[in-house]
């Protein structure tokens, strides 16, 4: 019997076929870390039990000492997270669970159009303030996450930065790093915030940025064609309270948290892309 199957269950917790997704690449994570460890044959910490815990923390916005006591310890949890983190095994799972819902959903591994945007969030006091900035139009002091989806919605990729770096400087490096990770991609539509430099950046890589204005005749909210899809998927991470701040002390770990916010809600609901929540 699993750790997992001895203690009572968390709403957050992955269900067996959840965790058939997320195993494989996690289990190899573990072998290769094994190839160079001492192995003096102590506890192996349970990887089904350190991901739930993950999950757990990033569902409820709690701080890591808060974690409860029938997890492995928040010291242990962290730094699983972080070598997660160090290494790039939260993005490859992330990875390899869009390309399975692309898939699914009928369409090729690997995406030909996408949509970006960008979120100013505050940050709480723990947080180094050299990551830190302005933004001067949110009057806002922390972070800005800025994403890419698919015109499914399904992350891309994910850029922490200070809140004072414009949308446009952020659009280059996300562009740059689409067209390396995703040479398929041709297409990109962001909104007015993103300028001539961002677009003439993108045709530089053969991506072509088309700005999407919002309707200024139509007052309060309106669906904004094509980067709807990137809102919504906005809404889906902030269903993750650990997302509702930034507590993150370096800005990759909070990329991470905004991953397996992702994550989560792919292994959830991979069959339907209109309900990932």
């Amino acid at each position: 019997m699993t750790p997992s199957q001895q203690r009572q269950p968390y709403p957050s917790d992955l269900s067996d076929a959840r965790w058939a997704l997320m195993e494989p690449t996690l289990t190899a994570w573990r072998t290769e870390r094994q190839k160079t460890s001492l192995n003096l044959g102590g506890k192996v910490t349970d990887l089904r039990e350190v991901m739930d815990a993950i999950l757990f923390l990033n569902r409820t916005g709690i701080p890591w000492r808060y974690l409860p006591h029938d997890f492995p310890p928040h010291t242990t949890v962290f730094s699983y997270c972080s070598d997660w983190t160090a290494d790039g095994t939260i993005e490859k799972l992330g990875v390899h669970l869009h390309r399975m819902v692309r898939e699914q959903e009928g369409r090729t591994a690997e995406p030909t159009a996408c949509v970006i945007d960008a979120q100013s969030v505050k940050t709480a006091p723990s947080v180094p303030t050299d990551t830190q900035g302005t933004d001067a139009g949110k009057k806002i002091v922390g972070r800005k996450r800025s994403i890419v989806v698919d015109t499914l919605g399904l992350s891309l990729l994910v850029m922490v930065t200070a809140a004072s770096i414009s949308d446009n400087e952020a659009g280059k490096q996300l562009l740059t790093q689409i067209a390396a990770d995703h040479p398929t991609i041709t297409k990109a539509w962001v909104d007015t915030g993103y300028k001539a430099q961002a677009i003439e950046h993108g045709a530089t890589l053969g991506i072509d940025v088309d700005v999407v204005p919002r309707n200024t005749q139509v007052k309060g909210f309106s669906v904004v064609p094509r980067r709807w899809v990137v809102e919504r998927s906005f809404v889906w991470i902030m269903m993750h309270r650990r997302l509702a701040r930034d507590y993150e002390a370096k800005p990759a770990h909070w990329e991470s948290m905004i991953r397996l916010a992702t994550i989560s809600n792919l292994a959830s609901n991979r069959r339907n892309t209109h309900n990932l929540a």
